[in-house]
């Protein structure tokens, strides 16, 4: 079979629209790219979903979900844990409360859960969304807890530790800040923070095969007197990936993680497609959220009169070549995920990979890369 005729037929895509051969040329080096990436054994398996302008241009998985099963990726139903990329999910649905009045931005955090204990420094919502609290990050292995913490028993992880910093002196990227939104959000809407997520983002945008983590075995199937919406399949098994992590002799099983405490930070899975579309409803004004108030997340904040790069729970930067994004990537015990916006290009990014933070970032901006001055007719 001719080259491009088989690459044409093995691309999953939902509507093939190409322009000129440097578009289809563009395509192929993306594939060349991450095929090569794989044989050289950078990843165990990777999804890949690309939209423009609406239009699915490339989708493809390589690589495997489970390697000693062989079992291929699909990037419509390989279901991967996508760490960090949980937090803009989490700010969608902190911005529906924000619209409606039942959570001020910079109010304290102390009206919305007063029991917590008491730091040198008052602190907001807006400073623990945007990083500047002055949270601590994870300690020793905390990064990899396998225990069976609801997300309030999760804040008793850190929530007797100093502030690091004044709050607004400092920038200091972590998930801990998003364990204690999610507390906030449960507390004021009277609902899990799980069901709140669902009734408000996830349902309403289709996305139907994101899930929270399967429960631990030792924690009761009750979170809050609410019976918790998870994930049924076990992991190997149906769509569910196998999760790894990177070693001398290629890739081992990772370690077993408990992420329910972290939902909002890092703890949801999903699919390629499914974290496109969630992409894509913001460039189809899908979000019902008002600009005065989505604004507050997708700009970047500043500290000493100098940027973060990074919003309320979303990255807010330009790339290597000036191009304006928001997203967010994720590394988390066995899933890497990259999901990116460009909304002067049209564009949407969704890679997720089921190994802990493989160090391909590079290589993975190179493909991204491909994507660009692609015209579509």
């Amino acid at each position: 079979m001719n080259p491009i005729l088989k690459y044409l037929k093995n691309v999953f895509t939902a509507k093939r629209v190409f322009g000129d051969n440097s578009t289809l040329t563009r395509l192929v080096k993306a594939d060349a790219l991450l095929q090569d990436m794989y044989e050289k054994n950078k990843f165990p398996g990777l999804a890949i979903t690309v939209l423009k302008e609406g239009e699915t241009i490339f989708q493809k998985g390589f690589g495997y979900a489970d390697i000693a099963q062989k079992q291929f990726r699909d990037p419509r139903k390989s279901i991967f844990r996508i760490a960090s990329v949980s937090k803009p999910i989490a700010a969608t649905a902190l911005a529906y409360m924000v619209q409606e009045g039942i959570l001020d931005l910079d109010e304290s955090f102390y009206a919305y859960l007063p029991d917590y204990p008491k730091k040198e420094w008052d602190f907001t919502i807006r400073q623990l969304a945007s990083h500047t609290a002055g949270i601590r990050v994870y300690k020793g292995k905390e990064y990899g807890l396998n225990e069976p913490f609801s997300i309030k028993e999760g804040l008793g992880v850190f929530k007797n530790e100093p502030l690091v910093f004044e709050p607004d002196t400092e920038y200091l990227y972590n998930s801990f800040d998003w364990v204690m939104i999610s507390a906030v959000m449960q507390e004021v809407s009277g609902i899990p923070f799980e069901e709140y997520v669902q009734e408000r983002v996830l349902n309403p945008l289709g996305m139907q095969h994101t899930f929270c983590p399967k429960c631990h075995p030792e924690r009761s199937r009750k979170v809050d007197g609410v019976k918790v919406k998870e994930i049924t399949e076990i992991e190997g098994s149906g769509n569910v990936a196998t999760f790894y992590s990177k070693c001398l002799a290629g890739f081992r099983k990772a370690i077993p993680v408990d992420n329910f405490y972290k939902l909002a930070g890092g703890g949801y899975l999903s699919t390629s497609e499914d974290i496109a579309k969630f992409g894509q409803a913001y460039l189809d004004n899908r979000i019902k959220v008002e600009a005065e108030f989505l604004d507050h997340f997708l700009t970047s904040q500043e500290v000493n009169e100098k940027p973060t790069c990074y919003g309320l729970g979303w990255q807010v930067s330009e790339d290597a070549k000036g191009r304006k994004f928001y997203g967010h990537v994720g590394n988390g015990v066995g899933g890497y995920a990259n999901f990116f916006v460009y909304p002067e290009e049209q564009l949407v990014f969704s890679i997720l990979i089921n190994c802990t933070d493989p160090k391909i970032q590079e290589e993975l901006d190179a493909v991204i890369d491909c994507f660009f001055n692609m015209p579509i007719t």
